[in-house]
C-alpha cells in the first residue's frame, strides 16, 4: 500500500489529504475511488485513514482521507471550528480534485465516513449526485447529538450561551476554544462521568491508542450553533436515493450511534440499503479493533465493488 500527500482548493484555503494506492496501483488505469470523512475532533491519520482507507485501498480502491476544514492541517481560521454545512461541503471540493486525476473513474466514486464523519457522507449524497454509493460506519447525526446535551445544558441555554460568548468575541475578546473530553479515562469517572461512548473516546484519542497531532477533539464554543440547528438526515426520505450500508455497533452509548443508524436505514429513499449490526461491540470498537473492524469491512469492500 502506497500514500500520497495531497492539497485540494477549498473557497478561500487549501484542504490536506492523503490519498492511499495499492501495491499494484498503474496510474494509466482507472479505478473506483472513494473518500473518507473522518469523525468530529479527529482528523485523516486516525480510524477513516489508517484502518478504513488503508484497508479500502489494500482492496483495490483509490482513496482520498482529508482533514475537515479548520482541522488538522487543512486550511482556514479560527482553528477548530465544526461546521456541519463547510464538513459537507468539503467534500464537494474533494470530488472537484478527483475527477481532475486521470487514473479516477469519475463515475464511480464513493464515500464513507466514521462517527460525525459518517452521518455527514450520508447527509452530502443528498445534494452530491457525483457520489454513487455510501458507507457509514457508527454514524452520528451531530445536530440531534448537540441537542440531546451534548454542549451542555438545554438547547437554548446553549444557544443563548453561545451568542453572549460570540458577541464577546465580536467586541475584542479572548475566543473559547472548549476540550470535547476529559484529559484521560480516570479523570472522567472521578468527575463522574459514566457513559461508554465518553470513556472510551477518551480512550482512544488521549491516549497512544490513536493519539495524533491533529486529533485534537477542541472546538471553538463561539460556533456550535451552527450544528445546533443542523439535521444529517433532514429530507432523506426525498434526496437520499444511492445505496447505502450503515454500520454499527449493538453496544448503545450517548452518542447514539445505534439509534441514528436505524433511522436513517428506515427513512432513506436508497432502494439498496442494509443496516449491519456489529454484535458485542461498541462504538469505539468500530474505530480500530481488529474484529468488528473486520467484519465492517467484510461487508462494505463488496458492498463498493457492487455499487462502483
Amino acid at each position: 500500500m502506497n500514500t500520497q500527500a495531497i492539497t485540494f482548493s477549498n473557497i478561500a484555503w487549501e484542504n490536506a489529504g492523503i490519498l492511499y494506492f495499492s501495491e499494484n496501483f498503474d496510474q494509466n488505469k482507472k479505478y473506483p475511488t472513494i473518500v473518507t470523512m473522518h469523525p468530529i475532533g479527529s482528523c485523516k491519520e486516525q480510524t477513516a485513514g489508517n484502518v478504513y482507507g488503508k484497508a479500502l485501498a489494500e482492496a483495490g480502491f483509490v482513496v482520498l482521507a482529508f482533514d475537515a476544514s479548520f482541522q488538522g492541517e487543512s486550511g482556514g481560521v479560527p482553528r477548530y471550528i465544526e461546521n456541519p454545512y463547510q464538513r459537507t461541503d468539503d467534500v464537494r471540493y474533494a470530488v472537484d480534485y478527483l475527477i481532475n486525476l486521470p487514473y479516477v473513474d469519475e463515475e464511480r466514486i464513493g464515500i464513507l465516513g466514521v462517527c460525525g464523519g459518517g452521518a455527514y457522507a450520508l447527509n452530502i449524497a443528498m445534494t452530491e449526485r457525483r457520489i454513487k454509493a455510501v458507507v457509514s460506519i457508527t454514524g452520528v447525526n451531530f445536530g440531534r447529538l448537540l441537542r440531546d446535551g451534548f454542549a451542555g445544558e438545554s438547547p437554548m441555554e446553549v444557544l443563548d450561551n453561545v451568542a453572549q460568548q460570540r458577541s464577546s468575541e465580536a467586541k475584542g475578546g479572548d475566543l473559547l476554544t472548549i476540550n470535547m473530553l476529559p484529559d484521560s479515562v480516570e479523570a472522567g469517572k472521578q468527575s463522574g462521568i459514566e457513559d461508554i461512548d465518553v470513556l472510551e473516546a477518551t480512550d482512544y484519542y488521549k491516549t497512544s491508542r490513536g493519539q495524533t497531532p491533529g486529533g485534537a477533539t477542541s472546538a471553538v464554543y463561539s460556533r456550535m450553533g451552527i450544528g445546533m440547528g443542523w439535521d444529517a438526515f433532514h429530507l432523506c426520505e426525498t434526496l437520499l436515493t444511492q445505496p447505502i450500508l450503515v454500520v454499527v455497533g449493538d453496544k448503545p452509548g450517548g452518542f447514539g450511534a445505534y439509534r441514528d443508524g436505524f433511522e436513517v436505514v428506515r427513512r432513506a429513499a436508497s432502494e439498496k440499503k442494509e443496516l449491519l449490526i456489529v454484535k458485542g461491540y461498541s462504538h469505539y470498537d468500530l474505530y480500530d479493533q481488529p474484529e468488528p473492524v473486520r467484519q465492517a469491512l467484510e461487508r462494505a469492500i463488496p458492498f463498493f465493488k457492487e455499487n462502483l
